[in-house]
């Protein structure tokens, strides 16, 4: 099947999904900038989730580009992703408004653990799909921004009972391993286009 149904579709929903959650970040009730300060929580909870939309949106951009066709366990594993990024908006949205609170903070952290989990598992079926010889294969070999993220998660996670702060700096130094695009997928493309 061709991919361009799935990664229009995806688009979409990862489009509606920063949408829902902008929409539910609250305007202060006063109409100064001394105002903001009562947002300042929820705004940090949607900056943090909207870098994390947007390196999703990025690398799955990425990864259809080394994929030529799809199936159906693909399809299954896409919308596996998109459930639990479709999520986020309530996880970010509890977690702005108790942002130091331990149970939203273990949340969000189990909510970024199932989508980095359904990537991965996306990954595996395409890979096997396309073969160990693939591109994709190739350009994914090297895990370590994956198991770092997972280590990272789970830390912030256990952290949260403890120190929820130390939570939300795990959160930003998984983003921040994220923000600089992954270029495995490209420097591959380029090889066998060479």
């Amino acid at each position: 099947m061709k991919k361009g149904r799935l990664e229009a579709f995806s688009d979409g929903v990862l489009a509606i999904i920063i949408t829902i959650m902008v929409l539910s970040m609250k305007v202060p009730k006063g109409a100064g900038f001394a105002d903001l300060k009562e947002v300042l929580p929820a705004f940090i909870s949607y900056s943090l989730s909207f870098t994390f939309v947007g390196i999703y949106w990025n690398n799955h951009h990425h990864f259809f580009q080394a994929l030529e066709k799809v199936n159906g366990k693909i399809l299954w594993a896409n919308l596996i992703l998109l459930f639990f990024l479709s999520l986020l908006p309530f996880t970010t949205e509890w977690m702005g408004a108790n942002l130091l609170q331990k149970t939203p903070i273990i949340l969000y952290g189990i909510n970024h653990l199932c989508c980095a989990i359904a990537y991965t598992i996306m990954e595996k079926i395409a890979i096997t799909q396309a073969g160990k010889d693939s591109t994709l294969a190739k350009a994914l070999e090297n895990k370590m921004k994956e198991y770092a993220s997972a280590a990272l998660f789970i830390l912030a996670i256990f952290l949260a009972f403890y120190i929820p702060q130390l939570s939300l700096v795990c959160y930003s130094i998984v983003a921040f391993i994220w923000l600089i695009p992954d270029k495995r997928i490209e420097i591959q493309l380029n090889k066998n286009s060479g």
